[in-house]
């Protein structure tokens, strides 16, 4: 507790530097809308998400010291915490909203309007932050010394690191620029194919990869570890599962499918029988994955609260120092019961006064447990997936037994989940950005203002990027599959019609408590069954290269570690790039302005292959091989 009292943050209390700039607001607005669509499209096809903390905080380095000749590391930290929240926000959205989509798809329901995705994203964006700021003085300043943030005490060392940003800032508009190249001859002109595959017709498995940057650096950033176990459920999927369904049943005509299991793979290849059967299995193995990290957290999270709530009670701030100056209470109190009665009211927002009330109960318990949990194992860790999960089924169990069934209480549950999963996601970004400006000395109801205004900018952009990409390719395709929302309409409606294929979805259960019980961690080997074996193949390539940085032999410790961040922040810029180009390509193709020279120049799989070479070998290129300044 002394060590909070004793700490000396980088620009003293007393010192006023400029931080809210219109130059950082400016700034950060424009990165909160590049990362979170970026974001979201990389969740919508990968199911998972990355930090754009770090990046955000190095291009904002470049531009104001290298650019514009201004030494101010608060001004840099605040661009960070406005660009960070539109990542976190996309991630809590796109894990939830698509869902109404394939409703919709499925004549269910009508699709969600623009106004009502982007009152629940910022709704839930705002509530996250409002949660947070009276446990900033607790968890932040009062425990500096347990509570490490490891992503906001990097980012912080990033920025203080200060002296290279025009370097690493480079590094990251390079990955940018080369993976926009890539994907443009991938996805744009498609001279080279999305995917290389080799299928084995009498075995019936089936093999292979997607040549597209993003995973490869998704795969980088992870490591070998999770991209091992996310690979090696694909193999169990498509080289087990799928050959023993073709082996055992082609005459049969099993529920989900409406043909016989032969003439399903006859029409559709490996791919088909996954669709139709493997991918309930998958769903109900990450069900029970997130469901066994929320009760192995239990004790965790019940500490926190506890711990938490004590805190506030005995930690209330006194203090007149700049560094300790949090939004006021009243504004506080006053701000959450807005975004409670905008909620239940207004019309576009399909929860009623039940729902409204499970929001502040779950969304605050969520956004204290997301809080103190980033603090103490990170964001990466952080389950907010699983969290997400037992909303959900709370959610509906609740609302069906409060009689409300049928399309109308499952997008009810589905809104209920999607503001709870944005707050617990935008409490944990909030929570790192805080830690960083702690140790900077920054401002902190600045911080918080800048969270806010991070989230609008956000907010008012995920609805059209959600609608475009539904208008492009539709959700649950090959292009965006929306893996993680398609689990939770898996869920729902599971609860409120029993219509899914429960057998398959217990194979996964018990799949799942297996590899528990053996102690594989259960997460990313679910994911890794419920995604096309050529995404995780990808991954995978991306993990043996970041295997191999590491374990190179006759280079210092120090070195090996700026050559990682140096793939990671080019990997960062591989998604960025990525993203961006694939929302071009989505207005593209709205437009009905096509660019494909496949009938005239067509490379085939040595194409797809020579050109995963190439991006490895810039990959290498931006870490291992990049010159330093003398």
């Amino acid at each position: 507790m002394s060590n909070s009292k004793e700490f000396k943050p980088y620009i003293p209390a007393e010192k006023i530097t400029p931080e809210f700039t219109v130059t950082s607001v400016i700034m950060g607005i424009i990165l909160a809308v590049v990362f979170g669509a970026a974001n979201a499209y990389l969740g919508l096809r990968v199911g998972m998400t990355v930090s754009a903390s770090i990046p955000a905080a190095v291009i904002s380095m470049g531009v104001i010291r290298v650019i514009m000749k201004k030494n101010s590391i608060l001004e840099s930290n605040m661009v960070q915490t406005i660009g960070s929240a539109g990542e976190s926000l996309a991630a809590g959205a796109i894990f939830t909203m698509p869902a109404l989509f394939l409703w919709a798809k499925e004549g269910l329901c009508e699709k969600p309007s623009l106004v009502e995705i982007t009152l629940i994203a910022l709704c839930g964006g705002i509530l996250g932050v409002l949660f947070m700021v009276p446990l900033r003085n607790a968890l932040i300043v009062k425990e500096h010394a347990t509570l490490l943030y490891p992503e906001g005490t990097a980012c912080a060392d990033v920025l203080l690191a200060g002296e290279e940003g025009g370097a690493n800032a480079s590094t990251v508009f390079s990955g940018m620029g080369l993976a926009a190249v890539f994907k443009f001859l991938v996805d744009g002109i498609k001279v080279i194919p999305a995917d290389v595959a080799a299928a084995f017709k009498s075995f019936k498995g089936e093999i292979g990869m997607e040549v597209y940057p993003a995973l490869l650096g998704v795969g980088y950033i992870v490591g070998p570890r999770i991209s091992s176990f996310m690979f090696v459920g694909s193999l169990v999927g498509w080289m087990v599962i799928i050959p023993l369904i073709c082996l055992f049943g082609p005459d049969t005509l099993m529920y989900p499918g409406t043909d016989t299991i032969a003439n399903i793979y006859a029409k559709g290849g490996a791919a088909a029988i996954w669709s139709t059967y493997v991918k309930y299995i998958g769903a109900g193995a990450i069900a029970t994955g997130g469901i066994i990290s929320l009760i192995k957290s239990m004790p965790l999270i019940v500490n926190t609260f506890r711990d938490s709530i004590k805190s506030m009670k005995g930690g209330k701030n006194t203090s007149t120092a700049r560094t300790a100056q949090d939004l006021p209470m009243n504004l506080i109190l006053v701000g959450i019961a807005a975004m409670v009665i905008i909620i239940w009211l207004v019309p576009a927002i399909p929860v009623n006064f039940l729902g409204a009330l499970l929001i502040v109960v779950f969304g605050f318990f969520f956004a204290t447990v997301s809080s103190r949990m980033v603090g103490l194992v990170g964001s990466s860790n952080n389950p907010v997936s699983g969290m997400a999960i037992a909303t959900l089924l709370i959610a509906t169990f609740t609302i069906k037994a409060s009689g409300e069934t049928g399309i109308q209480g499952m997008t009810g549950a589905i809104a209920i989940g999607s503001v709870i999963c944005i707050i617990a996601a935008i409490a944990g970004d909030t929570s790192q950005d805080l830690k960083t400006g702690f140790l900077l000395g920054a401002t902190p109801k600045k911080q918080q203002v800048g969270e806010v205004i991070g989230i609008v900018a956000s907010g008012l952009a995920i609805g059209g990027v959600l609608y475009l990409l539904d208008a492009a390719w539709g959700y649950g395709g090959t292009e965006v599959p929306a893996p993680q929302a398609g689990l939770m309409k898996m869920i729902v409606e599971g609860i409120m019609g029993g219509e899914l294929p429960w057998t398959l979805v217990f194979v996964g259960v018990f799949l799942a408590l297996g590899l528990e019980i053996l102690q594989v961690p259960v997460m990313p080997f679910a994911i890794g069954l419920y995604l096309p074996i050529y995404l995780n193949a990808t991954i995978m390539i991306g993990g043996v290269v970041r295997w191999a940085v590491d374990k190179r032999k006759n280079v210092d410790k120090k070195t090996k570690e700026q050559q990682a961040t140096d793939g990671t922040l080019y990997c960062a810029g591989m998604i960025a790039g990525e993203g961006l180009v694939g929302i071009l390509m989505a207005i593209l193709a709205v437009a009905g302005i096509s660019m494909d020279l496949s009938g005239t120049v067509n490379l085939g799989n040595a194409g797809g292959v020579i050109l995963m070479a190439v991006m490895i070998l810039c990959l290498l290129k931006f870490s291992i091989w990049k010159k330093k300044k003398a």
